[in-house]
């Protein structure tokens, strides 16, 4: 099997110098000794009858460098440096034009003595695949009852030692799914993984290693050959000791929490919710004329039930001055959550906003903005931090973007100068969450058609690390946060809308050019002729599962 990359090691120079070796990313300012409390930010996680502590030095074992483009460059790296007693349970890698800043779990038996090991040396290996510079890529083979977690990548032939890692019991492992791919060099593939369920009840612990596969098709398609040989672990201790309490939450927000800057030309701000109920809103309910007024708490508000189109809330006609919110009295609402098995403590931000604005198209070098596409009352959006538990630190960010979004590693982020706290910028009048100011096409790139989001620093802008209230944290039980009232309002925060748009979608008819005019509704990622009122945090997909891409 033959591979047109580069090999490197310690010494080999002719092809890499010492200098180009990624260097590990660190926030920008020292992280703060937390409170104490339970076994958060100790550096080690029980999950049961393993314990494992995060492993973040490597030696560089293999780099591929290719000319086929950037899938095609990446290093694989052997975790050193792990506590006495404990084992490693797989390599770790990543692209080339990255920061040095994964991790892989090294794991020990809590009782060592256990008729039924925990953990155990693989029978022997598996070669994978083999590189023509002599790197060569090892899947343990587990005993029976027992599954391997990750791989190992040598820069010789000869086979690996057992001692060089561990399986686990199968019981104490959760299955687990490709991610991101990392390297793709002809028919072999090296992807990150991932458990395959996600959500604040999964119990699934990622180890941080890889999966690699020599054929040509991807392992979770559904005439795969490449079978998923490789598993996840699963934290099977039910207090998840390791998430934070109440008040290493409090101290989290304030070492961490992004500041929020709304577009300089922003005409609908947030505010709290409170204010919104004080300053006009109305809940209606279905074959009723008249709204009735909600009390700044809302505890008039139907709570629980399903979203089925009894009640909605709106704003008084020709309201504008409630629509253009309150940002004086905004604040940003936290749900806290466990994610990835409890190994990480996901601390999700909510903003709310009375009103969203119209839409503002992009075609081709033409800006066009709208008069009513685009427009709702009651507009909530979120973004969201994801924490280490092993140390407290800042790993990612997932910036919501309408009905999507995606992750941004934390060395992609913008900074408060001087803090650990990142920049989240807001966009003009859809209030999306993205990590840079610029302007984000949503739609066709190639064609240059698509809803443009423009977000920019501006005076407008929100400290959550000041201005919040925790309002919900499920995992630390009954009674330890109360849950507002408004929370458990399952309907919409909105009326149902329908455009009187005909106009306007003429208009931007005839910008079009010919041969995509009758696909216009699949080029603009907005509803074009109404849409149903939003519904409020409870009810989106991401309160009890993953943030979705």
């Amino acid at each position: 099997m033959f591979c047109d990359c580069f090999y490197w090691n310690k010494g080999f120079s002719e092809l890499e110098s010492e200098s180009s070796e990624s260097k590990p990313f660190s926030l920008p300012s020292p992280l703060p000794r937390w409170p104490q409390g339970r076994d958060f930010a100790t550096g080690r996680i029980n999950l049961g009858e393993i314990q494992v502590v995060k492993v973040t030095e490597f030696d560089r074992v293999w780099k591929c460098v290719t000319s086929r483009g950037k899938s095609s460059r990446a290093s694989f790296y052997k975790p050193v440096g792990i506590p006495e007693g404990f084992h490693c349970l797989g390599h770790y890698s990543q692209p080339n034009n990255q920061p040095l800043k994964g991790f892989v779990l090294a794991a020990r038996a809590n009782d060592p003595d256990n008729h039924r090991p925990p953990l155990k040396k693989p029978v022997d290996y598996t070669l994978v695949w083999s590189s023509d510079s002599d790197c060569n890529f090892w899947l343990p083979n587990p005993p029976a009852g027992y599954k391997a977690v990750g791989v190992i990548v040598t820069d010789g032939s000869e086979q690996p030692e057992a001692e060089e890692v561990r399986c686990v019991r199968e019981d104490l492992t959760e299955s687990c799914e490709t991610g991101q791919m990392i390297l793709g060099v002809g028919s072999f593939n090296v992807w990150s993984t991932e458990p395959s369920e996600r959500g604040i009840w999964s119990r699934g612990v990622s180890v941080g290693s890889f999966f690699c596969s020599a054929n040509d098709d991807h392992p979770s398609s559904r005439n795969s050959k490449a079978a998923m040989n490789i598993a996840c672990l699963k934290n099977l201790d039910p207090s998840l000791q390791a998430m934070p309490n109440l008040d290493q939450v409090h101290a989290l927000i304030h070492h961490y929490g992004p500041t929020v800057y709304f577009h300089p030309e922003e005409t609908y701000m947030p505010s709290s919710v409170p204010w919104f109920f004080k300053n006009g809103a109305l809940l209606y309910r279905f074959g009723k004329s008249k709204g009735e007024p909600i009390n700044s708490s809302g505890s008039n508000l139907p709570a629980g039930g399903e979203n089925d189109g009894t009640f909605w809330i709106d704003l008084p006609e020709d309201d504008e001055e409630v629509k253009k919110g309150n940002l004086e009295s905004s604040e940003l609402y936290v749900h806290v959550k466990p994610a990835l098995g409890g190994i990480f403590t996901d601390i999700v931000m909510w903003i709310f906003c009375p009103f969203n604005g119209p839409a503002t198209l992009k075609i081709g070098l033409l800006t066009v903005p709208m008069n009513r596409i685009g427009e709702h009352v009651g507009d909530w959006e979120h973004f969201t931090f994801r924490i280490s538990n092993f140390d407290g630190e800042l790993t990612q960010m997932f910036f919501s973007q309408h009905s999507g979004g995606g992750w941004v590693d934390a060395s992609d982020l913008e900074f408060v100068k001087g803090s650990n706290k990142p920049v989240v910028y807001s966009s003009k009048h859809g209030h999306a969450s993205f990590p840079h100011p610029g302007m984000y096409l949503q739609g066709s790139s190639k064609l240059g058609i698509g809803v443009r989001n423009d977000v920019a620093k501006s005076e407008f802008a929100v400290d959550s690390s000041r201005r919040y209230r925790v309002v919900a944290a499920e995992y630390l039980g009954e009674g330890v946060v109360t849950e507002p009232c408004w929370l458990q309002y399952m309907r919409e925060w909105g009326p149902t809308i329908v455009y009187d748009s005909a106009a306007e979608i003429d208009k931007i008819v005839n910008l079009l050019p010919l041969i995509v005019r009758y696909s216009i509704e699949n080029l603009f990622p907005i509803a074009l002729y109404g849409e149903e009122g939003p519904t409020g945090p409870k009810e989106k997909d991401n309160w009890e599962g993953d943030e979705m891409c």
